[in-house]
């Protein structure tokens, strides 16, 4: 029997079809809709396993809590990387065929959603086993090909990466559904719904959102543009070969990339690297602390947690690699200007925020 371990690179030619399809787009885009649409016809008409995972239905009430617990800015990617490992489990007990077992370190109220979830689409059965934080798969979940849905806003390509990461790690298929929904058009469905977001946190959003740039992005090449929720038979036929393609091209397994852990020993060693990032954690976690202290809406929170973090990591890589996007004032760098700049481009991004609570 193979281990988490063994199951690395492990899926041979003749192994089942799996893959992992990532919806990206505006809230009330209509994701979660043809998510569901999407599962019913794919089993009907390819009698594949699906399962949607909806972020929104996994994750929303962990997140209110720790958001208004504590001022940690990083606390929602964390969310979403347990998630991941969430997945990951069961991804791994489908290819090695044994029963999946509870990550040792997680958040229980996330955890047991997540179980719920795939229960209630006959992917894992309910067992004694539960007790023993062990999970028995359904016949369903391994017999045919599996493709998982993620539904979430995902408006970044970084956090889209991440499943593409977790894709190459298994040798899964990959592919990508962007729904372009106008912001208009958001806006007004948001407001018809029972819980409706603040308008102005889909605003910001609509901003920020990184669409699937394949020419750029190699990895993003598998992507399709979603236009209308009716799907006309064309788009129809363009989104089944997408899926059809992701799950029978997966992506090859890469060994760890020597030349990469060269480069982050490099950068550990380097003092000004090491001594920015820690004041750039320093002023993120203050400012959150502020934004608290403003009574900025906990939704927002999320946002300006994750633009502050993309800056601070824009300056980090800017210092790395020399890319000269925020720091090309000078030809050495010196750590007080680089605080003081940070501290210029931070407060822009804070503005956005704060003045709108007044």
């Amino acid at each position: 029997m193979k281990t988490g371990e063994d199951a690395r690179g492990a899926r041979s030619e003749g192994s089942q079809n799996l893959g992992l399809c990532v919806l990206c787009g505006l809230p009330a885009a209509g994701k979660s809709t043809f998510a569901r649409a999407l599962r019913h016809r794919l089993q009907l008409e390819q009698g594949w396993a699906v399962g949607v995972v909806a972020y929104d239905d996994v994750m929303p009430n962990v997140f209110l809590e720790e958001v208004t617990a504590r001022p940690l800015p990083s606390q929602w990617k964390l969310l979403r990387q347990e998630l991941l490992k969430y997945l990951e489990c069961f991804l791994l007990a489908v290819i090695t065929g044994c029963q999946m077992s509870a990550p040792p370190s997680r958040t229980q109220a996330m955890w047991e959603d997540f179980i719920t979830c795939l229960k209630d689409q006959d992917l894992i059965a309910s067992a004694a086993l539960e007790a023993q934080s062990q999970y028995l798969l359904t016949k369903t979940a391994v017999s045919r090909p599996l493709l998982l849905i993620l539904d979430d806003n995902f408006y970044y390509q970084s956090m889209r990466y991440e499943v593409y990461q977790l894709a190459r790690k298994y040798s899964l298929g990959f592919c990508q559904l962007f729904f372009d929904c106008s912001l208009e058009t958001c806006l007004q469905r948001n407001g018809r719904r029972p819980q409706p977001l603040p308008a102005e946190t889909i605003r910001l959003m609509g901003g920020k959102i990184e669409k699937p740039n394949p020419e750029k992005n190699a990895w993003e090449h598998n992507s399709l543009t979603i236009q209308s929720l009716a799907c006309a038979p064309e788009a129809s036929l363009k989104l089944t070969d997408l899926l059809l393609t992701a799950l029978e091209n997966p992506i090859k397994c890469v060994e760890d990339d020597v030349e990469q852990k060269e480069t982050d020993r490099i950068i550990c060693s380097t003092s000004v690297l090491h001594q920015a990032d820690q004041t750039l954690r320093r002023i993120v976690s203050q400012t959150m602390k502020e934004a608290k202290d403003e009574q900025v809406l906990p939704y927002n929170l999320k946002l300006l947690a994750e633009d502050l973090n993309k800056l601070k990591a824009e300056f980090l890589e800017d210092l790395r690699q020399g890319n000269k996007k925020y720091l090309c004032f000078q030809q050495t760098v010196d750590l007080s200007d680089v605080i003081s700049f940070f501290h210029f481009k931070k407060d822009n991004i804070v503005q956005k925020y704060f003045s709108k609570q007044h």
